[in-house]
């Protein structure tokens, strides 16, 4: 038993093959073309569902903090702003960017949206949707494993099986899922600092996001995002140096003018 639970965390060491934007390896198996047209592919469908926004101040705001946040990382990318309550963003591979006015009447200013936007660019940057994919086919590849190796219809298979799923779900997928958004939420700081934007106001951002989902959130374990605290632990501890990159930002003439 503590041989086939050690595989599943053994299998992606063997087979990592690349490095996060903050020096973490990480386990890529799929292309990068795969990847990026599905990206594009579910962002289409989503713009034939979900009504897109015709408030000009709006899109005029998301676009000055958006391309501002661009220009530090190039590129092509499509964004759009959608009608949606909810106080949401999101990037998908193939460098797409949606944006809900929902998170537009949250925030205080550009500051604030620029760490959302910043933070959503990282997950791209990153490779995290490969990452996940990558990682859902090695865990179902070492359950598979053990399923040949426990009789299926036993009482003792079953029970393996049944163990072993839920230590994969809440001991590799979930935590790597945390890992992303807090890696994501670092790429972002340091982006929009690199941008000029003031990274401090990222901690006001996720303290408001905290009272906005007060008692609406699962214990961070069997969450796939940290806690609004862990964040703000996080964003505090790599403060001074975005706040230096900020400093030089603005030396180099960099200062986002972007109205809510």
């Amino acid at each position: 038993m503590k041989k086939i639970t050690l595989l599943i965390y053994i299998l992606p060491l063997l087979t990592a093959c690349a490095t996060s934007p903050l020096g973490r390896s990480q386990l890529i198996l799929m292309p990068d073309d795969e990847i990026n047209t599905m990206g594009v592919q579910a962002f289409t469908q989503i713009k034939e569902k979900q009504p897109t926004s015709k408030n000009k101040t709006a899109n005029d705001f998301v676009n000055c903090v958006a391309n501002a946040l661009l220009k530090e990382v190039g590129g092509d990318w499509e964004l759009v702003v959608f009608e949606d309550k909810t106080a949401n963003a999101f990037a998908l591979p193939g460098n797409k960017i949606g944006v809900h006015t929902g998170l537009i009447d949250l925030v205080d200013n550009a500051d604030q949206l620029a760490a959302v936007i910043g933070h959503e660019i990282g997950h791209v940057l990153a490779h995290h949707g490969n990452e996940r994919m990558s990682q859902e086919m090695a865990v179902q590849q070492s359950l598979s494993i053990t399923q040949a190796i426990f009789a299926p219809t036993s009482t003792l298979g079953q029970t393996a099986m049944s163990a072993l799923g839920l230590g994969a779900q809440y001991g590799v997928v979930l935590p790597f899922s945390r890992l992303h958004e807090s890696e994501a939420d670092i790429i972002g700081l340091n982006l929009m600092a690199q941008a000029g934007f003031n990274p401090q106001e990222s901690i006001n951002l996720w303290v408001k996001m905290g009272q906005a989902s007060a008692g609406q959130n699962p214990p961070e374990f069997m969450s796939t995002h940290p806690t609004s605290s862990t964040r703000i632990k996080d964003l505090k501890k790599n403060m001074p140096q975005a706040l230096q990159t900020q400093k030089a930002a603005i030396a180099a003439g960099k200062r986002p003018q972007c109205v809510k």
